[in-house]
């Protein structure tokens, strides 16, 4: 086991994917040279030289299209969005190439490719930086959607989506690269498709992804203090849903608070409590509910910024309320 840094797993997942399969190369603005605005690709390029850690013009709907191009020609490109808001640029190369073309030609194409980089609300990055688009493209077709929020399960990931063969988008916070924690020496894989019992409860379900397991967990000591026993759930695949995870777990405890950082108006949030009514609505004692953040563009200033997102406090008082209801 060794302590790695968020950014560090992320590199390594890169690295090892890199020299396993010649076929992985990299692109996007500084991610050679410079190293990646968040350092998840320094000195790759000294490694594996300039054409396989491709540093591109600022254009994100030009090198997402030539690397989905690539995709199609048995190429496995990992772009990286200097800020995964700067790929609404992108959108149309994303969704309408990359989505669609391995089923608009027929099963002839395969288009392996991976779309990550940092998101989320920061610390007084501005309204343009705060994006969170996971809402945006999970009504497409043809992606896989990927939320990481550990060090552990953001290099298992990253490599599991290097690996598949469908586009993969894959959000990393961007609060989040400084955490630590103890990893395997060995190799290791974390299936795409599964969520996450961070801890196990009887009395309510949170469901929740990305930084937002983070304030889950914040809240969880509170909660023991009142008696109160959660079970804390890490989507991980926002698209598609673990919906078995998911059900086990609301027959188990018959309450579900959903926590995420996205907009609570069309949100995953959304999509979540319809799937968990349609599903599961006869185990339930209340109606889900949802915490997500306001819907209005992220301040600029820092108090401003830190009300328009769910804080533990905020949790605790919720969990509270929902479990008192139901005694």
């Amino acid at each position: 086991m060794a302590e790695t840094l968020f950014f560090n797993a992320l590199r390594e997942a890169i690295d090892e994917e890199m020299a396993r399969d010649p076929s992985v190369f990299v692109l996007g603005e500084d991610v050679g040279h410079y190293g990646g605005s968040y350092k998840v690709t320094k000195d790759l390029c000294n490694k594996y030289g300039d054409l396989r850690v491709l540093d591109t013009p600022i254009a994100e709907n030009s090198f997402t299209g030539l690397a989905v191009g690539a995709a199609l020609t048995g190429l496995r490109p990992i772009v990286e969005g200097m800020n995964m808001g700067f790929l609404l640029l992108a959108f149309n190369q994303i969704a309408n190439n990359a989505g669609m073309l391995r089923y608009t030609s027929g099963g002839n194409f395969t288009i392996p490719i991976v779309i990550r980089g940092p998101g989320g609300v920061g610390r007084q990055l501005g309204a343009e930086h705060s994006q969170r688009l996971e809402a945006y493209f999970q009504a497409v077709p043809g992606l896989k959607i990927v939320a990481c929020s550990t060090p552990y399960n953001a290099k298992g990931l990253l490599k599991s989506a290097i690996r598949d063969q469908n586009p993969v988008l894959f959000f990393e916070h961007v609060l989040l690269y400084n955490l630590k924690e103890d990893l395997p020496s060995h190799e290791y894989l974390v299936p795409l498709n599964r969520a996450e019992v961070v801890r196990s409860g009887k009395d309510v379900t949170i469901l929740t992804y990305s930084r937002m397991r983070h304030h889950v967990m914040q809240a969880v000591p509170q909660l023991q203090k009142e008696g109160i026993d959660p079970e804390v759930i890490d989507l991980i695949s926002l698209k598609p849903l673990d919906l078995e995870t998911i059900g086990k777990s609301v027959c188990k405890t018959h309450r579900v608070i959903i926590v995420e950082e996205c907009m609570k108006t069309g949100g995953i949030g959304a999509e979540l409590t319809a799937s968990i009514d349609e599903h599961f609505f006869d185990e339930l004692d209340a109606p889900v509910l949802r915490l997500a953040s306001q819907d209005v563009p992220t301040p600029y200033n820092g108090m401003l910024e830190r009300l328009t997102i769910v804080q533990p406090g905020q949790i605790v008082e919720a969990v509270q309320k929902m479990v008192t209801l139901q005694v």
